[in-house]
């Protein structure tokens, strides 16, 4: 009877330290105060009530950071301790350099002890559902086989884009007649803009697309932001509901695009994307797609920052790329279609400019200035021909 009663209530202990434990989140130490250890700290705190909470921040420089310097919890020589006294439940290792550095008998001893022990970029991939790319190396990317899809996988993906894209061209044929009649009737033009983009291995591809905007009465730049002013009445409402988008289906009967993938982006475009994205290449590893996750996760880009931003969600669809992520991406792009507004489950995101290098910074901000912006333009402008020239 005593017995019973001691283990009742040692039972009743348990399950409350375990319940308490559950309301404040996984306690996590992550190890480092590099620019990823900086973004997980920022990325947690923004999910509060999310699972996790950092508990310390491990010192392996000299000096402490200001953005974790209240979180600091010891040097990492002192790794065995800080463990010791923080019993977290999840060590997440960030650091710039870790050759030769990782105490690796003190996380081996806490892994045995139950403690998980992660990388900071699959930790980082698992909490915002995008790749930190500055993070990656490409001996990363060689070994990895997430990045390497099976032929069939992919001739799957596709035939299920045409038969679906066949079955939506029958089914949203009069509301494709209404969108024809509603473009005609508001503004003089063309019902369809056709575009250069990139598609599948770099190969160019005409893009086909209901237009929006009035025609540009001299040179304009791709960015959204530099043509709002042209963007038509009828206009705003298809590009708030994605209707523009429908004429793709003819795209990926084609074969040039599938329903779900990376967005193509203009050839005018590529050269400086290639060189100032880091990996920039991968994208066309896959068909593009009319809709995809960087797409329902934040939208349209405005500057070479956004673009870098888009560029890690595309990154985390080719290694994560399946038919639930599909369909996932497409129930997301048919809530946006019917309601004009994205699921409050994909969470508005903030341009993450913390991992762009020093020199990566310094060639964003040069290619920014109104005198370069306007010097590669009025060059690309002069190389096009008359019809090329309209956005």
């Amino acid at each position: 009877m005593i017995a019973t009663s001691a283990f009742l209530i040692l039972l009743v202990i348990v399950s409350s330290i375990a319940i308490r434990r559950r309301a404040s989140g996984a306690r996590v130490l992550i190890i480092g105060t590099s620019p990823l250890a900086h973004q997980l700290v920022a990325e947690i705190a923004a999910r509060q009530g999310g699972g996790y909470h950092v508990v310390g921040v491990v010192n392996d420089v000299n000096e402490a950071d200001p953005p974790v310097a209240s979180l600091l919890a010891g040097p990492l020589a002192s790794l065995g301790s800080i463990i010791e006294d923080l019993r977290p439940d999840r060590i997440v290792i960030a650091l710039s350099d870790r050759r030769g550095r990782l105490p690796m008998r003190e996380l081996l001893e806490a892994h045995v002890q139950g403690v998980v022990v992660e990388d900071g970029v699959e930790c980082y991939e698992r909490l915002t559902g995008k790749i930190a790319i500055e993070a990656l190396t490409p001996s990363c990317l060689i070994a990895s086989r997430d990045f390497r899809k099976s032929h069939v996988d992919l001739a799957f993906g596709h035939a299920l884009s045409l038969l679906v894209s066949l079955t939506a061209i029958i089914v949203l044929a009069p509301l494709l007649a209404l969108v024809v009649l509603a473009i005609k009737l508001d503004s003089p033009g063309p019902v369809f803009f056709v575009h250069d983009r990139i598609g599948l291995r770099g190969r160019r591809l005409k893009l086909l697309k209901f237009r929006t905007m009035r025609a540009a009465d001299g040179p304009t730049s791709e960015w959204v932001r530099d043509n709002g002013h042209r963007i038509t009445r009828v206009g705003k409402w298809l590009r708030r509901f994605r209707l523009d988008e429908l004429p793709q289906l003819i795209n990926v009967l084609r074969g040039e695009m599938n329903l779900i993938g990376p967005r193509p982006h203009p050839e005018s475009n590529f050269e400086l994307f290639a060189k100032e994205i880091p990996y920039y290449s991968l994208r066309s590893a896959v068909r593009p797609g009319l809709t995809g996750w960087a797409q329902v996760r934040q939208g349209y880009a405005n500057s070479l920052e956004e673009e870098t931003e888009k560029m890690r969600y595309d990154l985390y669809y080719i290694k994560h790329m399946s038919a639930w992520l599909d369909l996932g991406i497409l129930l997301h792009t048919v809530q946006i279609v019917l309601t004009g507004h994205k699921s409050s489950a994909v969470p508005e995101k903030e341009p993450c400019s913390v991992y762009v290098r020093p020199s990566a910074r310094v060639a964003y901000e040069t290619l920014q200035s109104p005198r370069t912006l306007a010097a590669r333009r009025a060059m690309k402008m002069a190389t096009l021909s008359p019809k090329r020239r309209r956005v």
